[in-house]
């Protein structure tokens, strides 16, 4: 599958890792319509090729993303006054959304693993883009901000769903009511990132955990894993996370990724999983699935 060309990002792929580059440095990869419509393409595109595993997303330049694009002004947040590209973009079933909520939705529906990589500068959109990432590093020349209360705006990108769930109501609350910039080493702290790096060991090491997981793992596997943490992570009880995982459990035992991974186990050699995430991904959501009577 041949790897498509994008306007406001690059996309390049090096031995089943796709990387994602935030690519309009004149602007600090500002983000607009554009970039949205782009990124959410990218993850269509890494879905449908079996031929990558993961995904790591990165900035060019001195900035991960500096958040929306400011050229319109104080028009900027108003998309019914801008008309055009940017409202229709935006509008689904009826419904006007926030462009960042569409690209954080799309990211977490994502059947491949996402890194962030976030090597400078990263406020309003360009944070609240990485919380529906898997894992983020982030480089000591790396800053955030969830600066939406000093634009006169409120958080989006469903991130006040993510947010709390990865440092806690007390930190979110904190960060949005302020809208402070705050270092790596916080983000470090309060659990936003998972490690901090020298600038020119923050790819390097997003590269290395991308093949940890690329080299030894059954990519529908990973595909179903992802969902399942994502998911259960708004469950109601944890009956629900063992139904699905039930229902995995009971439709991989019978795939050749699972006949692969014991037998490889047993003769001591690297695996050879042959099942594809583009077409063996089983539904073990729907509730009419075959699978065990629960209580």
């Amino acid at each position: 599958m041949a790897t498509p060309t994008f306007e406001t990002i690059t996309l390049d792929v090096e031995d089943g890792v796709a990387i994602l580059t935030l690519n309009r440095p004149d602007k600090l990869n500002a983000f607009n319509t554009q970039m949205m419509k782009e990124m959410i393409a990218c993850f269509d595109h890494t879905d449908a090729n079996d031929d990558i595993k993961a995904v790591i997303i990165t900035g060019s330049g001195r900035a991960f993303c500096a958040g929306a694009d400011l050229s319109a002004g104080a028009a900027t947040f108003d998309y019914d006054s801008q008309g055009g590209e940017a409202l229709a973009a935006r509008k689904q079933d009826g419904v006007q959304r926030d462009g960042g909520g569409l690209l954080t939705l799309r990211i977490y529906d994502s059947l491949k693993p996402v890194i962030g990589a976030i090597n400078g500068a990263a406020v309003g959109i360009g944070v609240t883009m990485q919380l529906a990432m898997d894992i983020r590093l982030a480089s000591t020349a790396a800053k955030f901000g969830f600066v939406f209360s000093r634009r006169g705006i409120n958080p989006e990108a469903a991130s006040s769903w993510f947010l709390p769930r990865l440092v806690g109501v007390q930190t979110a609350l904190e960060w949005c009511y302020t809208g402070r910039i705050f270092p790596a080493q916080e983000a470090l702290d309060k659990g936003l990132v998972r490690s901090v790096h020298e600038p020119d060991d923050l790819l390097p090491a997003a590269k290395a955990l991308a093949r940890e997981i690329v080299d030894n793992t059954a990519p529908v596997s990973i595909a179903i894993t992802r969902q399942l943490i994502w998911r259960m992570a708004g469950a109601n009880h944890p009956m629900e996370a063992h139904r699905a995982d039930s229902r995995g459990i009971h439709a991989r035992g019978k795939m050749a990724d699972a006949k692969e991974g014991v037998v490889s186990f047993l003769e001591k050699r690297p695996a050879r999983y042959p099942d594809k995430v583009s077409t063996d991904v089983p539904d073990i959501w729907s509730e009419h699935w075959q699978a065990p009577t629960f209580k």
